[in-house]
């Protein structure tokens, strides 16, 4: 088991394969983000060692990430290899969704156990204004196709003021009309993020309780994530929320992030973290990489501090927040 200074068990890691997407969100990666060269991006031997380090001291469940996962040739081999590892129980996606349709065989053959896909809006033309690609029927068929493959599947959305908030209602039908989890997530303040105004969750359940007076909270869990979820009568899924800013969830926080380019990272505001990327290069040992690991976590952040807009803070300020663009820390 790994825990940190807070006694958290830290057993959830989200590793970035690529910093390279097939879109541009507006609020993510316009095309002015430089790509990182592919001698600096971790290689798929790199990162299985790092996970079978990781599986023998209690990591147990691995999120594949980008950029977009799905653009980098390999993605289900590389699933494949991380399932095979002992200790770990659960190897799940997150994707745009635009190779999904085509690439939903292999996955599945390779065992990946769920499949989150971002979207933001049902609508082509709006679509095509936030990613920068006219793309919505192709995402809308590799959901329909994985929802009917049966692999659990959750919908993630941003919701954006004054872009798709009218949507709101649409995605809670989505919820009420397949068995699928749809999750509202805050809008993060990194990189271009910090230029949009996020919707706090509060005001998303405000919608939902209106639309469903009847609505109720969930208790069981859904997942490896902080999503508190919810149901109303005659649903056949689910609603959560992931209030990252204005409801933090810190205290339970057990992940880390490995970014494409091997820097572990502890918290998703901090720069605090490790660079595994020189020690896998520079000959060290799996007992070294590991202890090197273990003081890391020991310096875990006990939470983040992103609605304090960098204000100086007892024992951190605008001196220790990450500066990376959210396509280079990863999802």
């Amino acid at each position: 088991m790994i825990t940190d200074h807070y006694n958290r068990n830290i057993d959830y890691i989200r590793i970035s394969i690529t910093d390279r997407c097939n879109l541009r969100c507006r609020y993510c990666m316009p095309e002015d983000v430089p790509f990182v060269a592919h001698d600096k991006i971790l290689r798929y031997e790199e990162i299985t060692r790092i996970v079978r380090i990781l599986a023998q001291r209690g990591i147990a469940k691995v999120k594949i990430t980008g950029g977009e996962p799905l653009v980098r040739h390999g993605c289900s081999d590389l699933i494949r290899e991380i399932k095979a590892i002992p200790g770990i129980e659960m190897v799940t996606l997150t994707t745009n969704g635009i190779l999904l349709q085509s690439m939903l065989p292999q996955l599945l053959e390779a065992g990946v156990d769920a499949v989150n896909v971002s979207l933001d809006t049902f609508q082509r033309a709006r679509y095509e204004y936030l990613t920068g690609k006219d793309a919505c029927e192709i995402v809308l068929a590799g959901i329909q196709d994985a929802y009917e493959s049966g692999i659990p599947l959750k919908l993630n959305c941003v919701p954006i003021q004054e872009e798709n908030t009218d949507e709101l209602p649409d995605f809670f039908n989505w919820a009420k009309e397949k068995n699928i989890a749809v999750r509202f997530i805050e809008m993060m303040p990194i990189g271009y993020g910090k230029t949009y105004v996020s919707v706090p969750s509060e005001e998303i359940l405000q919608r939902f309780f209106e639309a469903y007076p009847d609505a109720y909270r969930l208790e069981k869990s859904l997942g490896n994530g902080p999503a508190v979820y919810y149901s109303a009568p005659g649903f056949a899924g689910e609603i959560g929320v992931i209030g990252a800013i204005h409801e933090k969830f810190c205290s339970t926080c057990n992940r880390i992030r490995l970014t494409s380019e091997g820097f572990l990272k502890l918290c998703l505001y901090s720069g605090e973290g490790l660079d595994l990327r020189n020690m896998l290069r520079g000959g060290c040992s799996d007992e070294e990489i590991a202890a090197a690991i273990a003081d890391a976590i020991e310096r875990k952040p006990k939470e983040h501090h992103f609605a304090e807009g960098g204000l100086v803070l007892p024992g951190i300020g605008p001196e220790d927040a990450d500066t990376r663009k959210m396509s280079q820390i990863g999802g």
